[in-house]
């Protein structure tokens, strides 16, 4: 079939691009990976005959606009578009779509408390301990009982409700929210109590993130927050690495203020090597993976081509972010 578009998948980004390929193809779609290896000059070059582009977390601005004037639309695979640069493509009449709704609140729900539990049971150094030879290291570590403790969950989406319900097994005694899109109706209905972020951050044992971060990424928890937070809480962050000012994180921990964190994502990505965070024991990390499961690649993969191919074939996307 002759090539009648020409779809370029940014990497990084999947194992493989099969329902790409088997979804678009029939409407003479070309799916190309692009591995432009941080280089900007290779991303420019690589989407210049590109119809659409479709990708992951890569920063797209004005440029990436201008050097791929054939582009009728951009398929975010994920929900956030703090990177996309929304208004330059709203002017050159592309559009933006992304998937909010793969089902990886299940998987980042899951990854919230999994990084809780490993932090808060300090299953990671006391699995490094264990294997060195230590045992009975118990109360030389002090820890603390999760029934009874208050959660502050900053963002009450999908995802935060789903941790909520997975943290309620564990017996939290109460739950504080920050959401200014939460009416006092329906916290009441979901039995969280409102509160402002400074109010928040000073009540709860356990600090989760669950929102987008700021558009000029300014960090939630700034250094001020962190030297007023609850003595001895737990912060975990599933959401974006822009929540926390880490220099002010590391002190916190240092100083014993903040017991312990959980992170799955950082200011910087990947983060060097050299982070101070990677030293230290009560803090664990992965690498920006709670949304993964071999099930949420498959559906959002799908369900982004499905986006594609609305676009490329004229209709409007059902999630069009950047209408005109």
């Amino acid at each position: 079939m002759t090539t009648a578009f020409n779809i370029v998948v940014v990497e990084p980004g999947y194992a493989n691009y099969q329902v790409e390929r088997d979804v678009l193809g029939p409407i003479g779609g070309q799916v190309t990976a692009l591995d432009w290896q941080g280089d900007r000059a290779k991303l420019h070059a690589g989407i210049a005959d590109a119809d659409l582009i479709m990708l992951r977390d890569t920063v797209v601005d004005a440029s990436v606009f201008d050097a791929a004037p054939k582009l009728k639309g951009l398929v975010r695979y994920g929900v956030g578009l703090d990177k996309i640069d929304l208004e330059a493509a709203r002017e050159r009449r592309i559009m933006i779509a992304n998937v909010p709704d793969y089902g990886a609140d299940i998987e980042v729900a899951d990854h919230t408390l999994a990084l809780f539990l490993a932090v808060r049971r300090r299953i990671v150094s006391r699995d490094r301990d264990v294997r060195a030879g230590a045992w009975e290291v118990g109360q030389t570590e002090p820890m603390q009982r999760i029934s009874g403790a208050t959660l502050g969950l900053i963002g009450y989406g999908r995802i935060a409700r789903a941790a909520h319900r997975r943290f309620a097994a564990f017996g939290v005694s109460e739950v504080i929210v920050h959401d200014p899109w939460l009416t006092p109706e329906a916290a009441e209905a979901a039995g969280v109590r409102l509160a402002t972020l400074d109010e928040l951050v000073a009540q709860s044992d356990i600090v989760s993130l669950h929102a987008p971060g700021s558009a000029d990424g300014a960090p939630t928890l700034n250094a001020d927050r962190l030297a007023r937070i609850k003595p001895g809480a737990v912060i975990v962050n599933t959401a974006r690495g822009s929540h926390i000012d880490e220099a002010a994180l590391i002190e916190a921990l240092q100083s014993g203020r903040v017991a312990g964190a959980g992170l799955d994502v950082f200011r910087s990505e990947p983060p060097g090597r050299e982070n101070p965070l990677f030293a230290m024991p009560q803090v664990v990390v992965s690498d920006h993976t709670g949304w993964y499961s071999e099930q949420s690649v498959h559906q959002i993969q799908s369900l982004a081509t499905a986006e594609a191919l609305r676009i490329l074939t004229g209709e409007k996307p059902v999630n069009w972010v950047n209408p005109w």
